[in-house]
C-alpha cells in the first residue's frame, strides 16, 4: 500500500457514525484497527484516517464543528459525476457546485468544486 506524503487525521465522536458517512461519499476502508476505533481511508488517492477521540492527540477541548479554519481538499476525476451521484443520495452540501479561480503567480486555475461537511463538522471540498 503507498502512503501519501501528507495523510490528516479527524478525532470524530462516534467512528461508526463516521465510517458509514465515509464510506456513502465512496471512500473505501484500507485498514482499521477496531480495538482503537481507528479507520485509514481511501477515495481515489485521497486519504485520510480516522480515530474516536481519545485524548492522545487533543490539544484543547473539541467542540462542534470539528476542523475550524481548515478544509481538506480532494481531488475526484469526474467532480460531475461525484457531484450528482452524492446530490442523489440527499448528502447535504454545504457549497453546492461551483466554478471559482484562483491566480497562482501568472497562471490562473480553473476549478469545479463543492463542499460538505462530515458528522463532526470538517470541512470537505471535493474538486477536478
Amino acid at each position: 500500500m503507498k502512503f501519501n506524503s501528507l495523510i490528516p487525521e479527524l478525532s470524530v465522536t462516534n467512528i461508526e457514525k463516521s465510517k458509514e458517512f465515509y464510506l456513502l461519499l465512496g471512500f473505501q476502508i484500507k485498514y482499521e484497527r477496531k480495538e482503537d476505533k481507528f479507520a485509514f481511508l481511501e477515495l481515489e488517492g485521497n486519504q485520510i484516517m480516522i480515530e474516536e477521540i481519545n485524548d492522545h492527540w487533543n490539544t484543547g477541548r473539541l467542540e462542534y464543528p470539528f476542523g475550524r479554519g481548515i478544509n481538506l481538499s480532494m481531488t475526484i476525476s469526474n467532480i460531475d459525476e461525484y457531484y450528482q451521484k452524492l446530490k442523489d443520495q440527499k448528502i447535504v452540501f454545504f457549497k453546492k457546485l461551483m466554478i471559482n479561480r484562483y491566480q497562482a503567480n501568472e497562471t490562473i486555475y480553473e476549478d469545479k468544486e463543492f463542499l460538505l461537511q462530515d458528522p463532526d463538522g470538517y470541512l470537505l471540498r471535493f474538486n477536478n
